[in-house]
């Protein structure tokens, strides 16, 4: 059969285009993104690399750009939405809207940004010494996948005005609203210091979790913030995939299984380590380190446009006036996708006293367990 004669069928447009685009691609369970190699990106001007991870499903991928001293982007502009998180060095952003009207700010070691859509911009690294390298989550497997052109997703003139939001977003400060416990937001386009950012009470996670959820430039893509307490963790839950959890601060690890396997598989996290669990994949974190630990964790699909099912399920969301059964923190035994301290196996807390011990900290997870025979 002739190429010419050959079906076109079982095409995935955006890996045909990071293809065309000569990226070099990262691909495993897990990654270190401070280590990943890149190479030069005509389209932006930098070095960078894609990165696919097992679990990052079929609408999510991350970017990951080193901007060289005293270097910059060339200017972008796209229909695809992206959430920004800086790993090393500092720079500033400059965006331009449809208007005129044009925004401004500097970032550094773990500050987070969002791009409006569609908007034009452009990053500038802020020192003529080191190298930055930020790291991006976006939805464009799935823009690319809808629409197979990239002439549409780059070239596109629609000025989508009302995603531009208030001026003092930009400037570190933002709306608070309080929800209930693991769904209160902070709607912003900018994050200073992922590490400082106050978070509020989430007591059903587990052992003295606080959590904060972001709307980001009134955008589809989702973004939190966790943090556990010194000799603590969480309880293992599961849900859909293309959540790209990332350590922030602090040092630990994660177990993760699906249902009825026999072992785990563990990652030794810290700054710059990523993973997104699989598709109903059971996962739990714990903090090993002398001092509090916190991962930010990115996806399509957030508190205000759920988008995916499993989000809709985490954030309580109901379709067509349906009633809201189960949440994010809803035991298995009753249909959710947590498993209660009580229930979790028995190799679990004999581990993290050893991981404890062998770090010099004292482990604080009994006052979390309803009675003594559940802790041993």
């Amino acid at each position: 059969m002739s190429e010419q004669a050959k079906p076109r069928i079982h095409i995935d447009p955006y890996l045909e285009w990071v293809k065309k685009e000569g990226l070099i691609v990262h691909r495993g369970f897990y990654l270190y993104l401070v280590d990943v190699e890149t190479r030069m990106w005509d389209r932006v001007g930098v070095p960078a690399a894609a990165c696919h991870l097992n679990g990052r499903g079929d609408f999510a991928n991350m970017f990951v750009f080193d901007l060289p001293p005293g270097g910059s982007t060339l200017p972008q502009q796209h229909i695809y939405e992206e959430v920004v998180y800086c790993l090393s060095g500092q720079g500033s952003t400059q965006l331009e809207f449809a208007d005129g009207t044009k925004r401004s700010f500097e970032w550094g070691e773990r500050s987070m940004f969002a791009i409006p859509l569609n908007a034009k911009y452009r990053h500038f690294n802020g020192s003529g010494r080191e190298k930055a390298r930020i790291v991006s989550t976006t939805d464009l497997p799935m823009l690319m996948n809808v629409f197979h052109n990239e002439r549409f997703i780059f070239e596109n003139k629609f000025d989508f005005s009302e995603r531009i939001g208030k001026e003092n977003h930009y400037g570190g400060d933002g709306d608070l609203v309080m929800i209930r416990p693991g769904n209160n937001l902070w709607e912003t386009n900018f994050v200073p210091d992922l590490d400082a950012i106050e978070l509020k009470p989430w007591g059903e996670r587990g052992g003295g979790s606080t959590n904060i959820m972001f709307v980001l430039a009134d955008g589809l893509m989702h973004a939190h913030i966790s943090e556990m307490p010194l000799g603590t963790y969480k309880k293992a839950h599961k849900h859909g995939a293309g959540v790209h959890v990332m350590c922030v601060s602090g040092t630990g690890y994660s177990l993760l299984w699906f249902d009825g396997d026999k072992d785990y598989e563990r990652i030794d996290w810290k700054h710059g380590m990523v993973f997104p669990p699989a598709e109903q994949q059971f996962h739990q974190h714990f903090n090993t380190s002398k001092r509090p630990a916190r991962y930010f964790a990115t996806g399509v699909g957030g508190l205000r446009y759920p988008f995916l099912a499993h989000m809709r399920k985490a954030t309580g969301a109901t379709r067509d006036g349906d009633k809201a059964e189960v949440g994010a923190a809803t035991s298995v035994k009753l249909g959710g996708d947590q498993i209660e301290y009580e229930d979790q196996d028995q190799r679990i807390q004999p581990l993290f006293d050893a991981e404890c011990s062998k770090n010099g900290i004292q482990q604080n997870m009994d006052g979390f367990f309803p009675n003594k025979a559940a802790a041993e």
